[in-house]
């Protein structure tokens, strides 16, 4: 009897346990959530309501006048293909560079393989600032205004690249080895042997150069007025964003109106739907490169 009442008491015991977790997974789920749902309301909900009260999840007055101020805008398309071409352009690039530096830093027989990887290490942490930044870019190589000041300033990240380089080295020193006795050459085995097995790592990286590609408008800011992304453009249409209501304003007037708030978080969604789609696509490539790139035999 007593070792079943110590069953039924641990049984109990299980699951109080699992109705904590399930409870506690809950609470996750919807501290998630709740936010990009917010701003998917505000961002569908009428102006004036938005403007007295804004914590809600759904639409109370469901309108697209916020995403109709958006699009109206003329050169929306030309810097969505912008954007697209820059984050196309840049993510298989760097890429392709992002691998071959981290192949070269993972082979044991090349000498200073830690001396560069520290001195890429320290540029995580030192840069030269934004004026010798600026001035090599504009008065050096004279890539103002021009497509190649959105690819070869990030043609290489470091994170990136030590993670490539983690990956590359937990895999059989035998493949390479059986490689080169058959007669490759450093470009076989890198093109033949590593890129196929570095499938996952790649997968990461290129969603953290897509990500970055996609989310940049400063470098358009400083350096490319004149060919605009649509981050540019979105920044602009919100810096422009004002309401102005006329205390005598007929109702028609009111509904067509859209406050700042209402257009920024449309905005957001412009910006960030490109990307959500795009990430499930990649999801389990990317937890494949996480977690692969760390361990080592």
């Amino acid at each position: 009897m007593a070792k079943n009442d110590f069953q039924k008491k641990g049984s109990g015991n299980e699951k109080v346990l699992d109705y904590i977790l399930l409870v506690f997974c809950l609470l996750l789920i919807v501290i998630t959530v709740y936010p990009f749902l917010n701003v998917l309301a505000i961002s569908l909900n009428d102006s004036m309501d938005t403007m007295r009260n804004v914590n809600f999840i759904i639409p109370r007055k469901f309108t697209l006048s916020n995403y109709t101020y958006i699009f109206k805008e003329n050169n929306l398309g030309g810097a969505f293909a912008m954007s697209v071409a820059r984050t196309l352009l840049g993510t298989g690039i760097g890429v392709i560079c992002t691998a071959m530096l981290a192949y070269v830093l993972s082979r044991k027989d090349f000498y200073f393989h830690k001396s560069f990887t520290i001195l890429f290490i320290i540029t995580m942490y030192v840069s030269g600032g934004m004026i010798p930044e600026y001035l090599l870019l504009t008065r050096t190589l004279k890539l103002g205004n021009s497509f190649l000041v959105y690819i070869i300033p990030g043609l290489i990240w470091v994170y990136n690249v030590i993670l490539m380089r983690s990956f590359i080295e937990g895999l059989p020193d035998a493949l390479q080895e059986a490689a080169r006795l058959d007669g490759a050459n450093d470009f076989v085995i890198f093109s033949k042997v590593i890129l196929p097995l570095c499938t996952p790592s790649m997968a990461t990286v290129a969603l953290f150069y897509a990500v970055g590609q996609w989310n940049s408008f400063m470098d358009t800011y400083l350096y490319a007025r004149d060919l605009p992304t649509l981050q540019y453009v979105l920044y602009e249409i919100m810096e422009q964003a004002s309401i102005r209501v006329d205390p005598h304003a007929s109702s028609a007037q009111l509904k067509n109106a859209v406050s700042p708030m209402s257009v920024r978080m449309a905005i957001t969604i412009v910006a960030t739907v490109p990307i959500l789609i795009v990430y499930p696509f990649l999801q389990k490539y990317f937890v494949g490169g996480m977690t692969l790139g760390a361990v080592k035999d």
